[in-house]
Parts: structure tokens; C-alpha cells; sequence
């Protein structure tokens, strides 16, 4: 019978157990939060009996509460969480026999585990799901003594914090677990939760700690003999090598010394045999800073140090490793980083940084060699496959390459080099494959990628990614068309994926340009159109370099010509002979979002943060956005909705800059709409869904859409109440004379313009005032200089 996950028990309501609530709840199940009862009552809570729901769930629901009120959000949108019900394990652990899957999130003790499982096994129904979201206790001594059936339906269910935002979720049988129900949470897990799912051995830290943990350690134990200083060090381990900004140092002091060091050290306990073993002492800098309590954010200082100055200005300090004392931050810089600004492509920078004759160069060297030694060891310890290691460290600690993809690029020999140099042992089969001519430990075979297997000594078809499109395999034999800042490649089945490859996917000419040559190549050959791609976002906007360029020179006309440009590729994708579907993930900023709005459909990661975002750098949105949005809301009078209550909605969406934080969130602010646009968890799926939704509309027979004459405008009656609302704004010192003016500009256009009366206007008039409104503020020396603020610093400027 197929299983269906309808409701679930979280046991545990601390920053992971509510986390995973929260998750569960965002992508739409009932949640039952569970965690112990208070032993006494607190000074507040006088009057009240033990007894009481208030006090029996007083952790539970303070714990919810915190965790919902954390920023970043845990929670897709506000409104789910009130599919979470929680209570205590006195009362309500009964409830347990209702739900599909229970997840046990307690503190990180065997004991205290084992006593869990053995209160729920006393209510759960046979054949009910059982994990544990353990970092590393062995999932087979958990198991011990319960019933067969539990140990049947009973594995480890690792997530990583935060639960929403980390992609990894290794999934670790027990002894008996039963292999239907492991291929159940693998594919749940991918589905369902938008994991990258790894299925790991139960041996201690499983696949992402282990390795993670080996390599923080390492850096930890040569950070001094190589004289280097914290901020050199999360210099040359963030973005330079495809991880996250927070690098090292910081990455620490978010997630907690002590949960690194309580890693290490059951590392360091549970694996005696490890060749490795003393990367897992720790050295004298980390125990000295757990005597003093520099755990982090959670107790103030770390690595890094947020002081107040005596000027009131706020001054990040730097903890100095030799004397363990803060002192201003110091600036790093290296020769070898200055020779990879030209590269783009992260993988291509590894060669040039291993090459580095300064001391980037060595610590790369020595840092990488340790690394391929060690994740090569552990094959046929921790995981039996390369790709396995790979996706857990891109999936839990947001690396863009994992260790074997970093030594691919690099190339198979020259990894071997690394390693040896370091003095450290390679396992035998590293040297086989060498032998066999291979350079990788990965290949490309009919689009689709493929690993060197150690079983069967041939590279064979990654499994479970049939249901993902990657364009990295695809450009290579799938291209249609291309421009130095645009790519249009055939996914097969009659549908086109038109991909931006500009910095940061901005829309500037070349890209205008590909939009109208893919739609044009599409209609007539091709039956669809996917706009997506696989960046880390996707895209920013319009190329502020070049609009900023124009109105410097007051080069007008041609401003106006590129404004125009955009705003008719944006009719041409709405009004095509041929389904468009937009693939928008991470930003999606001003232009981007004004791309999305002209689609037929949008099929939106879960993690989307959308919006008009035009008024940070002094202007409204000129790419179709004011009109659109001034169109949607003339959409809903026709429900009844009060009109202009309705349009300052619309309008405020964009005076306000509003953006969300997550594609469930774009619903409120009119950006998605309900019935047409969908959201998928899984990333990694989403090209392939946008590319069926495509094809749907076409087997159904999609015929052009007529462009809009039927737009009422509410004219001076709208004009008029907006601009009382700035006047009385300004007055107030809420916003800028300047901000007034942008604002009456937007409400110019989304009225309708100076009209006596309301008015049915097309939306090619609301182009136009709304073109002529972009290009007055851009004019102006206020917008200048925000967008040279915003160019120079990525941030918006307010004056």
C-alpha cells in the first residue's frame, strides 16, 4: 500500500525540533510539537496549579514562539503555523497513534533517547515511521530492545540547522530498518521536503560532520604554523572558493563553538582507528576559548566581537590567535585572489589558487591535499560512493563544489600530488582509477553525470537525478543560441530554456536581446519557452551600470530606447504564440521580478525573494511593473473588492520595496497569483516542472493572449488620495521630499494619469506614463546618487 504523510509528531521543541516543525508545517502538514512538562512554576505564573495547560506547555510553546519570531524565518509564511499544535509528553503523548512519522529531537543523549522511544512505542500504531534526528549517536544502539516492528520502521533522519534553509538530510538505516521504508524517506525527502537526500552509514558524525568537522579541525591545527590571521583565513574559505560569506571563522561563531567542539570530540572518541585521529584534538586557541566562554553570537564573542564605540557607531573586532584579544579588523589580501577576478567560473579558480607562490597558494595547497586524502579514506567507511560525500557537503555546509568535484577540477594527478605532499596515504583505488586513464571522478554520457563506482571499476549513471534538468550537462550538446550574456539550449520534448549568464543575471542588452530571439526561435520551431537557470539567483534586475551611464551623459533618447526595449520584451514574452514559463529562485529583484510578473506562469523555488525593488535606487519600476501591478489590481475590483483600498495594496508593494521571504509570501504582495503560479520545495526539480508545465499548455492547445484594453484606472480620485497620503508623510518626517516625489510619480502612473474620471485605458498607454515617469526621475541628481550608493555597495541609499 503507498504510504502518504499526512501528520507527524515532532518529540522535542528546541532550535532543531521546532525548526523541523516549522518546515513540515510550510510544506503543508498537521504538526504535533511535544515536549516535556515543567516540574515548578515560575514567579509569573503564581496562582496557577502544575496541572494547568498553560504551564504544562509552557516550554513547548515558548520554544515555537522563539523559533517562529528568528530571523531568518523557520516558517515559509506566518499564517502555516497554525497547523502546528503543540502540547506536552505527560499529556498528550497518546496522540502519537494518529500521526504518520515521529521524529525524536531531544537533547543528545543515549539514555534519555532510549527512554523516549520506549514512552512512544507504548502509543504508536504498527507500521508507523520512527527517526531520530540525531547528529551522530549510533542509530543502532537507539534501537536497542524496542520491537521488531519499530526496529523495522525506525532510522536515523538527520537534518541540518536551519531545518528550511540547509538542503541536506542523511538518512541512516538501522540494522533491521527495512529497505521500502529507506527508499520511502529518499524519496520523500527529495519530493516533499526539498532535500538533498543522502542515504549515510552508521558510523559516528555520518557523511556531512564527519568530513565537515575533519575539515575545520585541519584549519584549526595550521591556522598558526602558516601566520595567519582569523580574517585571512575566511578571506580565502568564502566566496573566492564557491562557500558561503561567512566562511570559516564566522561560520563558527553563528552555529556555536561548543557544537563544533562536542562534534569533534564524539568524533574523536567513537573513531580510535581513524588514520586522522588527532586533526580531532582540539588545539590549546579553541579549549582556551571554551574556558572563557567565547562559544559565539549565543554568548557575545567568538572570532569576531560587535563593540559599541564611543561615538555610538558600531566596530566588529577581530580575536587575535596568539594573545586571544580583540583588536580591530585588519584587511587581507593575496596576489593569488587578485588572479581569479577574471574567472567566473569557481571551479576554474582552483587551479590558479593551488599555483599561488604567496601564502594563499600554500595554505590552499596543504588545506586541499589533507582534505583528498582524507574523504578518499573514508569510501567504504562512512558512504560507498564519491557523489555521496560531494552532495552532503554542498547540501549541509553550502560548499558549491564538494571535495571530489574541488580535486576533478583540479584534475585526478594533480590532487594526487596535493595529497602526497602533505605525506598523507591514499587508499589503493584512488590509484586504480589513475592507472585507467581517468583525470576525474566524474564523467558526462548523454547529458547526464556520471561517477567512478569503486564496485564495478566503471563510471556509471548517478542515481535519482532522472527527475532533474542540469543545465551544466546540457549546454554542452543542447545549444541553440547564444550571446556573450545569454545562453538558449533545448531541453528536449519541444521546449527551450532561455538562461541568463550575465554577473549576477542582469538584464541588460544582450540579454534583452536573447529573450526575443529564443521567443522568436520558439515560434517557430520549438513549442515552448522556460525562462530559468541554475545560478544562485535568478537575476538581480536591470544592469544599473549602464542606465546609470545614460543619465550621467543625459543620453535620454537612448535611455528611453532601453527602457522601451525592456518593457516591449516583456509584452512579447506575455503576448507570444507559444507558452512562457518563468523559473524564478533566490532574488528575484526588479527586473527579474517584472519578468516573472509577464509570464503565463511562474513556477517559483520555495526559497524566491521577490520583488519591486526600483524605489532603493530612486526610481519606480520601468520594465512593466507599475503597469502590471496597476492592471492587477484593477483585476480584483471585478471581485468586489473596494477599489481603492485595493489599489494602495498594489501601489504600496512598491513604494515600500517589499520583498518576501519566500515565494509563499509573493501571494500576499500580488506577485504570484493563486490558480495559475505554483511553488515547488525541491530546487533541483524545478526546471523540470516549469519544463512539463510548458508542454501542458501546449498539448492543450495554448492560443496567444489578446493584450489588455479593459484596464480601469481610478484617475484624480486615486491620485489625489495618494498624494495627500505623502504630503501628510512628509509632514510627519516618515519619508524624504524625495521619497514624495517618487512615490507621486508611481501614483501618477497607477491611477491612470491626471483623468477626471475612471477610465478604461490598455496597457500600452500605462507603458507609456509610466516609461515617461521612469526616465524624469532618472534626472534627477537624488536618483544618481542612490544608484552610484547602490553600485559601489550593493545597498540602498536613503536621502
Amino acid at each position: 500500500m503507498k504510504r502518504r504523510i499526512t501528520k507527524v509528531a515532532v518529540i522535542g521543541s528546541g532550535i532543531m525540533g521546532s525548526g523541523i516543525a516549522a518546515h513540515m508545517a510550510g510544506i503543508g502538514l498537521e504538526v504535533l510539537l511535544l515536549d516535556i512538562a515543567p516540574k515548578e512554576l515560575l514567579p509569573e505564573e503564581e496562582g496557577l496549579a502544575l496541572t494547568d495547560s498553560r504551564v504544562k506547555n509552557r516550554i513547548v510553546n515558548a520554544a515555537l514562539k522563539k523559533s517562529l519570531s528568528s530571523k531568518p524565518s523557520p516558517i515559509y509564511h506566518a499564517d502555516f503555523a497554525r497547523r502546528i499544535q503543540t502540547g506536552n509528553l505527560e499529556n498528550d503523548l497518546a496522540k502519537i497513534a494518529d500521526v504518520d512519522w515521529i521524529i525524536e529531537v531531544v537533547v543528545e543523549r543515549l539514555d534519555i533517547k532510549k527512554q523516549v522511544f520506549e514512552s512512544i512505542e507504548k502509543y504508536r500504531k504498527p507500521g508507523t515511521l520512527v527517526s531520530s534526528n540525531t547528529s551522530g549517536i549510533p542509530i543502532h544502539l537507539m534501537s536497542e530492545g524496542r520491537s521488531e516492528d519499530f526496529q523495522q520502521h525506525f532510522c536515523g533522519t538527520h537534518f541540518f540547522n536551519p531545518a528550511r534553509y540547509l538542503k541536506l538530510l542523511e538518512i541512516i538505516p538501522g540494522p533491521k530498518t527495512k529497505n521500502e521504508v529507506i527508499d520511502f524517506f529518499s524519496d520523500y525527502g527529495s519530493r516533499f521536503l526539498g532535500k538533498r537526500v543522502v542515504v549515510a552509514q552508521d558510523t559516528p558524525a555520518f557523511i556531512g560532520n564527519r568530513i565537515g568537522i575533519f575539515s575545520i579541525q585541519s584549519l584549526f591545527h595550521r591556522v598558526k604554523a602558516l601566520n595567519m590571521t582569523v580574517e585571512e583565513v575566511d578571506k580565502l574559505t568564502g566566496p573566492v572558493i564557491g562557500r558561503p560569506k561567512s566562511a570559516t571563522f564566522r561560520t563558527v561563531d553563528v552555529v556555536g563553538l561548543d557544537t563544533l567542539v562536542h562534534v569533534a570530540n564524539g568524533i574523536k572518541e567513537h573513531c580510535p582507528d581513524d588514520e586522522r585521529h588527532e586533526v580531532f584534538q582540539l588545539p590549546s586557541f579553541i579549549e582556551d576559548m571554551m574556558k572563557q566562554n567565547r562559544l559565539g553570537s549565543k554568548t557575545g564573542e567568538g572570532f569576531y566581537k560587535k563593540v559599541k564605540k564611543e561615538d555610538g557607531s558600531s566596530e566588529i573586532l577581530t580575536l587575535d590567535l596568539e594573545t586571544l584579544t580583540y583588536r580591530s579588523a585588519k584587511k587581507a589580501q593575496f596576489e593569488t585572489l587578485e588572479k581569479t577576478k577574471g574567472i567566473s567560473d569557481v571551479a576554474d579558480r582552483f587551479k590558479v589558487l593551488c599555483d599561488g607562490s604567496d601564502k594563499a597558494g600554500q595554505f590552499y595547497r596543504a588545506v586541499l591535499g589533507d582534505l583528498f586524502a582524507y574523504v578518499a579514506q573514508r569510501i567504504g567507511e562512512i558512504t560507498d560512493t564519491v557523489y555521496k560525500i560531494d552532495d552532503a557537503m554542498k547540501a549541509g555546509f553550502g560548499w558549491q563544489h564538494g571535495p571530489f568535484e574541488i580535486w576533478s577540477a583540479l584534475g585526478l594527478e594533480n590532487g594526487i600530488s596535493l595529497a602526497e605532499a602533505e605525506e598523507r596515504v591514499l587508499p589503493q583505488w584512488v590509484y586504480d582509477l589513475k592507472e585507467s586513464g581517468a583525470s576525474s571522478f566524474y564523467g558526462l554520457n548523454q547529458g547526464h553525470t556520471t561517477f567512478y563506482h569503486l564496485t564495478t571499476k566503471q563510471f556509471e549513471r548517478v542515481p535519482g537525478r532522472d527527475a532533474f534538468i542540469i543545465l551544466d550537462n546540457t549546454r554542452k550538446t543542447n545549444s541553440v543560441y547564444k550571446n556573450p550574456d545569454f545562453e538558449l539550449l533545448d531541453l528536449g520534448d519541444g521546449i527551450l530554456c532561455a538562461e541568463f549568464r550575465s554577473k549576477m543575471n542582469t538584464i541588460g542588452a544582450d540579454v534583452l536581446t536573447g529573450l526575443n530571439k529564443a521567443i522568436a526561435i520558439a515560434e517557430a520551431d520549438f513549442d515552448g519557452l522556460v525562462v530559468g537557470n541554475q545560478g544562485p539567483n535568478f537575476s538581480v534586475g536591470a544592469n544599473l551600470g549602464m542606465i546609470f551611464m545614460l543619465a550621467v551623459e543625459q543620453e535620454y533618447e537612448e535611455l528611453n530606447m532601453a527602457i522601451k526595449y525592456f518593457q516591449d520584451t516583456m509584452m512579447r514574452m506575455r503576448y507570444s504564440s507559444i507558452p512562457v514559463i518563468a523559473a524564478p529562485h533566490g532574488m528575484t529583484l526588479g527586473g527579474g521580478c517584472e519578468l516573472s510578473l509577464h509570464a503565463d506562469r511562474v513556477v517559483a523555488s520555495a526559497e524566491t525573494y521577490i520583488g519591486l525593488v526600483e524605489f532603493g535606487v530612486g526610481v519606480i519600476p520601468g520594465g512593466g511593473g507599475s503597469k502590471e501591478m496597476a492592471l492587477r489590481a484593477a483585476d480584483t475590483y471585478k471581485n468586489g473588492d473596494v477599489e481603492l483600498n485595493a489599489l494602495r495594496e498594489y501601489f504600496l508593494t512598491i513604494a515600500m520595496a517589499k520583498v518576501s521571504t519566500s515565494a509563499h509570501e509573493a501571494y500576499d504582495l500580488g506577485i504570484l497569483q493563486k490558480g495559475k503560479d505554483i511553488v515547488v520545495t525541491n530546487q533541483d526539480q524545478q526546471l523540470a516542472i516549469a519544463k512539463a508545465s510548458a508542454r501542458i499548455m501546449a498539448d492543450q492547445g495554448y492560443t496567444r493572449p489578446i493584450e489588455r484594453s479593459d484596464i480601469k484606472v481610478l484617475g484624480r480620485q486615486a491620485l489625489g488620495t495618494f498624494m495627500v497620503g505623502t504630503d501628510s508623510m512628509v509632514a510627519g518626517n516618515y519619508i524624504s521630499e524625495y521619497d514624495r516625489k517618487m512615490a507621486d510619480k508611481l501614483a501618477y502612473v497607477m491611477s491612470g494619469g491626471d483623468l477626471s474620471a475612471h477610465t478604461q485605458v490598455s496597457e500600452r498607454y500605462l507603458l507609456d506614463i509610466e516609461r515617461e515617469a521612469f526616465l524624469s526621475l532618472c534626472g534627477e541628481r537624488k536618483t544618481l546618487e542612490r544608484i552610484q550608493h547602490m553600485l559601489k555597495t550593493g545597498k540602498p541609499l536613503r536621502n
